[in-house]
């Protein structure tokens, strides 16, 4: 903000001291929110999103080559910006002067924005691997060829290494429902006319991607991949009992995997990937998520002929590698999934793509230099604070709920001391030294760099689980909670404004970051969450009287945001989205109460007119303004276990008796929500 003439000038005589200096400003108005975004023509209790966001909404214009735009895009798109500082940085230097993981990041980035190379190599690259797709003869060839790592392909059987859910100490082989182009089963499914569209779009997609390849009758051969997909569409369960933690948990052997799933090779796939039969303990287990699907895919595994597997496993390798491949194939994967499911206008240019691949593969070698450039230790220790505030005034808050009994309160006490935060950046960085970088080999790169991950989880099986993993790198602008570690985690990226400020006025950072904490927190107590104890064991430790009365009050919040329509004719899906909404209202809660406990009984004086208690909300919801094209917004709606943004911002404050006082919300008012209605948990 520009300062005024008389504000930069000083007068000197005898008698005056020198004028103490201006305190600093917060990044965002005076204070912490940009009211000039308030649209005061619409009543807080109509749309509480609108209004504090109305006039930016109205203005705000989202980038042709972005699918939304809003205050974790803003941050995302600093996060590049930063980061392409930091590489170019690197480029100036001689190469004697980096380091061998600033190296490794150069080379990385120069091959991927090395156009001229990437056109000249055409498809060599690739040659060899769709030599071996062609080559498929047998099942035993196709269950190998699914599971293989290095080239990237989707297959039926999603196989990955995680934690053991009851036994957090120990790694575990998870398998999951897996092997559709499309994001969700429902883009096969839905009547949605716009679902239709893009299903029609993705019809064409497949034939033209096979075209490009050289692979004559590509119509009828797309058009049998995509039934193929469609039926694996069919047999997959759907989001909201994917996430349900009770319904996903199936261990078993190995050989009662086989029993499940007859006809599909898993001593061959398991050989391919690495992973030994045997464990110290006997024969290894693995854990099925979606138990009775498997049956329903290994059979159409088996009765699907292996030319039809040939052609689904080279187009999804396609896929997986168009974007370093030449521009035809790259343009034509953005014309399908950045256009037809996101809806942008425009592809990302190469630069901000090629550091985004760098954060995924890399992410805590270019993390390091991140947090050493953008993120003071200072930083981390308010926000530490900010932390121990909010985990304080939870312990507070269980002691004194009022439906849950003392012996569920005793446990949900020694979860929360049990919680552990970690703030900005890991304390240990990983180690890149077996990730093989060379110059001139983008593809061999990206399979050597999948290579590396796979093999570093393969090598823990059996070994003591690594608790100072990070699971996002510094640069990632989000949070999260992992209930097997009971830790709440935030990258320094998602510390800056409107989330968190210093100089922001308290009531904005508690109802910004603060109410970030406190949903992460939450979420060790929402639906899913709240099955795992303080050492991260799933396990029941509620008395079934006091779930019951949980169960009833999250049936209202599923009730409420299934009412609500961000698509004329497409709801929310209440249960899918149910443990982000426990989190929201519960993260919301809790930060006005740490705000509060951090007021010591005083009440603050207003600043442009506002209160304490209306700024906090209004810090709160400010944190959700956004825009959304309308597919991406589809996309959001069927895939997303988050709420639409402006839901998150209504559904979570029409539950808070504070929020009506504050804004003198009144029955009549489209949001009002008599007493008796408003969901109470904390």
């Amino acid at each position: 903000m520009q300062r005024s003439l008389a504000a930069m000038t000083v007068l000197f005589c005898a008698a005056c001291t020198a004028p103490q200096p201006e305190p600093p400003k917060a990044v965002l108005g005076d204070w912490g929110v940009e009211i000039s975004n308030v649209d005061s023509a619409v009543k807080p209790g109509d749309d509480f999103f609108r209004f504090v966001n109305g006039k930016w909404i109205d203005t705000a214009a989202i980038p042709a080559e972005r699918s939304s735009i809003g205050s974790f895009q803003i941050l995302g798109i600093e996060s590049e910006k930063r980061l392409r500082k930091i590489v170019n940085d690197l480029q100036a230097n001689a190469a004697d002067r980096l380091t061998a993981e600033e190296r490794k990041i150069v080379d990385f980035y120069a091959d991927f924005t090395d156009i001229k190379r990437i056109e000249d190599d055409g498809l060599k690259p690739i040659e060899a691997d769709l030599s071996r797709f062609a080559s498929l003869k047998t099942k035993q060839d196709v269950a190998k060829a699914m599971v293989a790592v290095r080239t990237g392909t989707d297959g039926i059987f999603g196989l990955f290494i995680g934690i053991d859910d009851k036994n957090p100490n120990a790694y575990s082989v998870n398998l999951s429902q897996s092997g559709l182009g499309m994001p969700d089963r429902d883009y096969y499914l839905s009547k949605d006319e716009g679902i239709v569209k893009v299903r029609e779009a993705y019809g064409k997609f497949l034939a033209d991607m096979l075209k490009l390849a050289g692979i004559g009758n590509a119509e009828a051969r797309a058009a049998e991949v995509y039934a193929l997909e469609a039926k694996i569409a069919e047999a997959h369960w759907d989001r909201a009992d994917r996430r349900d933690a009770d319904k996903t948990y199936n261990p078993m052997s190995i050989n009662e995997l086989k029993m499940l799933t007859p006809g599909f090779d898993w001593d061959a796939a398991f050989v391919e990937v690495g992973i030994p039969a045997t464990a110290p303990n006997g024969e290894r287990k693995v854990i099925v998520a979606e138990k009775t699907a498997f049956p329903v895919l290994a059979e159409i595994f088996r009765d699907t002929p292996v030319a039809v597997w040939r052609d689904y496993l080279t187009v999804h390798y396609l896929v997986a590698h168009a974007a370093y491949l030449p521009e035809r194939f790259d343009r034509l994967c953005f014309d399908f999934y950045g256009k037809a499911i996101r809806g942008n206008d425009k592809q990302l240019d190469r630069p901000t793509r090629a550091v985004n691949l760098l954060d995924d593969m890399l992410g805590e070698a270019l993390g390091k230099l991140y947090v050493a450039r953008y993120f003071p230790p200072e930083a981390k220790a308010k926000a530490r604070a900010l932390v121990d505030n909010l985990l304080k005034a939870y312990e507070a808050d269980i002691q004194t709920l009022d439906w849950m009994g003392d012996a569920t309160k005793a446990k949900a006490l020694e979860k929360i001391h049990a919680f552990t935060p970690k703030i900005g950046y890991p304390d240990r960085w990983r180690d890149y030294s077996a990730f093989e970088i060379k110059r001139g080999d983008l593809i061999g790169n990206i399979q050597r760099g999948r290579l590396f991950e796979w093999n570093r989880n393969v090598s823990r099986l059996d070994r003591p689980v690594d608790k100072d993993e990070w699971g996002m790198s510094p640069a990632t602008v989000n949070a999260y909670y992992n209930p097997s570690f009971n830790e709440i985690v935030f990258p320094a990226a998602i510390l800056q404004p409107p989330f968190f400020d210093p100089n922001a006025d308290d009531a904005v950072n508690y109802g910004g970051i603060g109410a970030v904490i406190g949903h992460e927190i939450s979420h060790g107590y929402d639906d899913q969450g709240s099955k795992y104890d303080g050492n991260g064991v799933f396990q029941t430790w509620w008395t079934e009287e006091d779930r019951k009365n949980f169960d009833a009050r999250t049936a209202m919040i599923v009730a409420q945001y299934d009412a609500y329509e961000p698509i004329p004719g497409m709801h929310i899906n209440g249960k899918l989205t149910l443990g982000e909404n426990i989190a929201d209202l519960a993260g919301l809660v809790i930060a006005y109460k740490a705000y509060h406990i951090a007021l010591g009984g005083k009440t603050p004086p207003k600043r442009s007119g506002f209160s304490g208690d209306q700024r906090f909300f209004l810090g709160f919801a400010q944190v959700w303004r956004s825009k959304y094209r309308e597919n991406a917004k589809r996309n959001q709606v069927l895939t997303d276990p988050h709420s639409a943004a402006e839901f998150r911002a209504i559904g979570a404050t029409r539950n808070i008796d504070a929020w009506y006082d504050a804004f003198d919300v009144k029955p009549g008012d489209k949001y009002y929500l008599p007493p008796d209605r408003r969901v109470r948990l904390w």
